[in-house]
């Protein structure tokens, strides 16, 4: 008798303890809507709103499944079996008789499985392809770590902007591994993998800031490969769009810095309208129009840019980004240049 109820008060304390988790994290989610990768209670956009409801509906199916296994669990044990020495041949042939609940159960599992199965058939096709055809593209290339960015004619890195209320087909390529692009609150993830273009799209239903993430381990600075959807109306992305295509304008004033920067970053970045061409890390021609710098690690201030050149190791450890020695001339010459940058 001991045992019996040690083992329903342990079944129903691992019940309890489950759904308080899940209470706990529904308030907790709930309280932080506006989390950077909080998706399970919003989305802003039709290619969100569908997998946001698969998820709780699956959530939901998961829970009832752990409740019905707990409560036939405890019934289970509460339940006493007489004596083999009190049961008659009869009992005996009629155990077998407990066999059509096993069919019950399986009849009825089979069904909601069957039901969960056209359930995301359907959602996936729901996110499929959006309802009218894209009026811009973008082409995202993922590398160690961080996201370059390519409009026609326009080159950024780490933030995309888009048209609010407009699906926006994005092209994904990866320049050296596995990475996932995934922006939580505007459409599921999608890989990039090298040698293949995988496509997805977007749309934010409403102007604002939208996190994005690499959510496929790719390194070590997984973690810090990040990356901002910055939705507004189509007038201001134009107008963005129109600023970003513009070369940068030279500055006599700062031909120190802009040497230095030729001398000891031109071979890895770009900056247009200079002799700066670097492929192999973010174009800066406009680098102070965006709100952070090192794939979202640091707001984009003058003193970070001049902390993330010096100490890029330190930042992010084995970025390809080298930590850059500077004597104080030399760090107010290239910062006073990189301001130019807008």
């Amino acid at each position: 008798m001991l045992a019996t109820h040690k083992a329903i008060h342990c079944a129903w304390r691992s019940t309890r303890a489950a759904i308080a988790v899940l209470v706990a994290f529904v308030c907790h989610a709930n309280a932080r809507a506006d989390a950077p990768l909080n998706y399970f209670l919003h989305a802003d956009g039709p290619a969100a709103t569908p997998t946001m409801r698969l998820g709780w509906a699956l959530a939901a199916l998961a829970v009832v499944v752990a409740l019905i296994v707990s409560v036939l669990l405890i019934g289970a044990i509460v339940r006493r079996r007489p004596p083999p020495t009190e049961r008659d041949a009869s009992h005996v042939e009629g155990e077998g008789g407990g066999m059509h609940w096993v069919w019950i159960g399986t009849g009825v599992s089979s069904v909601a499985l069957f039901a969960t199965l056209a359930y995301v058939l359907v959602t996936l096709e729901s996110v499929a392809s959006p309802r009218r055809e894209p009026r811009v593209t973008i082409a995202v290339t993922a590398y160690d770590w961080w996201w370059k960015i390519d409009y026609a004619g326009v080159t950024t890195a780490n933030e995309i902007h888009i048209p609010v209320g407009e699906p926006v087909k994005i092209e994904l390529r990866s320049a050296d591994v596995i990475h996932a692009f995934w922006v939580p609150r505007l459409a599921g993830k999608t890989q990039t993998i090298p040698g293949v273009v995988n496509e997805q799209w977007i749309q934010a239903d409403r102007a604002g800031v939208y996190r994005g993430q690499c959510s496929q381990f790719c390194g070590a600075q997984h973690a810090h490969m990040a990356f901002e959807v910055i939705a507004e109306p189509r007038a201001q992305f134009d107008a963005w769009y129109a600023a970003q295509a513009q070369p940068h304008a030279a500055n006599a004033t700062v031909n120190a810095g802009q040497q230095l920067f030729l001398d000891r970053c031109a071979g890895c970045h770009a900056v247009r309208g200079t002799d700066a061409n670097g492929m192999q890390a973010p174009d800066l021609t406009h680098l102070n129009s965006r709100r952070l710098i090192a794939a979202g690690v640091l707001p984009n201030t003058a003193s970070n840019q001049l902390d993330w050149i010096q100490h890029a190791q330190r930042i992010k450890p084995d970025a390809l980004m080298p930590s850059i020695a500077l004597t104080a001339a030399e760090a107010a010459a290239l910062s006073a240049y990189l301001r130019t940058l807008q």
